[in-house]
């Protein structure tokens, strides 16, 4: 079984025009912190994952997952 944690950090960014830059200003981490967790190669603390969702106003739900995430445009829907 994986520890993975998936994200859409990257997409909520681009959707929202906010550059790595201002999210991490934002939330008080280093700029290169929010790289490594959009690339999956740092899984944040339950705090950060909360502040994150809080900051794009959204359930955390919506930005971390233990499964990865449809792909944009996938014919797969869930039932």
């Amino acid at each position: 079984m994986s520890e993975s944690v998936y994200n859409r950090i990257a997409m909520l960014r681009a959707e929202r025009g906010v550059s790595r830059r201002q999210l991490s200003e934002a939330l008080g981490i280093h700029y290169q912190t929010v790289g490594y967790l959009e690339r999956g190669e740092y899984s944040p603390s339950l705090y950060l994952a909360l502040r994150i969702a809080q900051y794009f106003e959204v359930p955390v739900e919506v930005v971390f997952s233990t499964d990865p995430f449809p792909r944009l445009g996938s014919t797969e829907r869930s039932a």
